[in-house]
C-alpha cells in the first residue's frame, strides 16, 4: 500500500493523519507493508514506512550510469521499490536498442543490489498504437497485432531473477567502462537443470574480448548443454515494428565446451548471457560462494 503526500507532506496535518493511517493498518493488517513515496532519509520511527519508492526517468547515458545508484545504501531499514523507470528523451524513440541496453545495465545494478531493492517494474507496460501518448512503451498492439520493443525482449533476461540466488562477480579491466555484469544460480522448473547465468552489458562500441573464471562451484559445469544468448542490432536506433516485430530480438546459440575457464567474446553495444548447465551428479570439493571473475583484453 502506497500513501502518497503531494505537496502537502511537510505539513503538521499530513504528518499526523500519516502516523493514524499507518498505526491502524498496522493494527489491523500486519502483513501490509506501507510504501512511502518519500525519499529514504525522511523514513525514521517517527515516520515509518517498510518500503519507499523510487521513479527514474532519463537518458540513455544516464541511465547506464545508475547501475550504481544503490551501490551505497545503507543495509537496513526499509527498501526500495524502482515502481516507474524508463530512458526517455531523442534516444529513446519508440523504443529503441540503446534504451534497451542502458535499462539493462540499470536491472544489473539492482540485481547486485537486491539485499536494498525489493522489486523494480518498467514504466509504462503496453500503448495502443492508435492512440500513443507516451514513448517507449515495453508492448505494442492495434486492434490485430503487437510487437515487443527490444526493452521487452531484454526483460527476458531478468525472468529467471526473482528467487535466483545471487553471486559476486567482478570485472577487471583497463581504460574500458562500459561493462556491467552479474552472476546468479537458478533452476529450471520444467527440466530441474540448474543454471550459473552469468549476464555482461557492454555499453561501449569496441568488442571485448573476455575470459570468464569460476571458482567455488559446488558441482561442474556441463561441457554440453550451455547456452550463450546475445541482445543487438546492426543501430542503436534500431526499433521493432509491426512490419518488423523481430528486428531486435535475443539470439540463442550453444556453447560447445563449456567449463570454468572460458575465453569469448562480447559484441559492440549488446547484453549477453551464459547460461552454464551445472552437472548435478558430478560434485567438487568446492563449498563456498560460488564467484565469477571476468578480465577483458582491449
Amino acid at each position: 500500500m502506497a500513501i502518497q503526500e503531494s505537496n502537502l507532506y511537510r505539513s503538521c496535518f499530513f504528518l499526523e493523519n500519516y502516523r493514524k493511517f499507518y498505526s491502524a493498518i498496522k493494527a489491523s493488517y500486519p502483513d501490509i507493508k506501507i510504501i512511502s513515496s518519500c525519499d529514504r532519509s525522511t523514513i525514521s520511527p517517527v515516520e515509518p514506512a517498510d518500503l519507499y519508492d523510487v521513479h527514474v526517468y532519463t537518458s540513455s547515458g544516464d541511465m547506464f550510469s545508475k547501475s550504481s545508484m544503490f551501490d551505497s545504501t545503507p543495509r537496513g531499514g526499509p527498501k526500495a521499490i524502482v515502481s516507474e523507470y524508463a530512458v526517455t528523451g531523442n534516444d529513446a524513440g519508440r523504443g529503441t536498442l540503446v534504451a534497451a541496453l542502458a535499462e539493462a545495465a540499470f536491472l544489473i545494478g539492482l540485481e547486485r543490489n537486491s539485499d536494498a531493492v525489493e522489486m523494480a517494474s518498467c514504466a509504462p507496460l503496453f500503448v495502443n498504437d492508435n492512440d500513443r501518448r507516451w514513448s517507449p512503451d515495453a508492448i505494442v498492439f492495434n486492434s490485430w497485432q503487437h510487437y515487443g520493443c527490444p526493452n521487452y525482449w531484454m526483460l527476458h533476461f531478468f525472468k529467471e531473477s526473482s528467487g535466483a540466488a545471487l553471486h559476486p562477480s567482478t570485472i577487471q579491466v583497463s581504460n574500458y567502462n562500459q561493462l556491467v555484469a552479474s552472476a546468479i544460480t537458478w533452476q529450471n522448473s520444467k527440466d530441474g537443470n540448474t543454471y550459473l547465468k552469468i549476464k555482461v552489458l557492454n555499453f561501449g562500441n569496441k568488442a571485448v574480448d573476455l575470459s570468464i573464471s569460476i571458482t567455488g562451484l559446488e558441482n561442474e559445469i556441463q561441457t554440453f548443454g550451455s547456452i550463450k544468448t546475445v541482445l543487438t542490432s546492426g543501430s542503436l536506433r534500431d526499433e521493432n515494428s509491426f512490419q518488423q516485430p523481430d528486428k531486435v530480438v535475443p539470439v540463442e546459440s550453444p556453447i560447445s565446451n563449456a567449463r570454468e575457464e572460458m575465453s569469448l567474446v562480447l559484441d559492440p553495444y549488446s547484453l549477453t548471457s551464459f547460461d552454464l548447465l551445472l552437472d548435478p551428479s558430478n560434485s567438487t570439493m568446492m563449498h563456498s560462494v560460488p564467484e565469477s571473475s571476468l578480465h577483458s583484453s582491449m
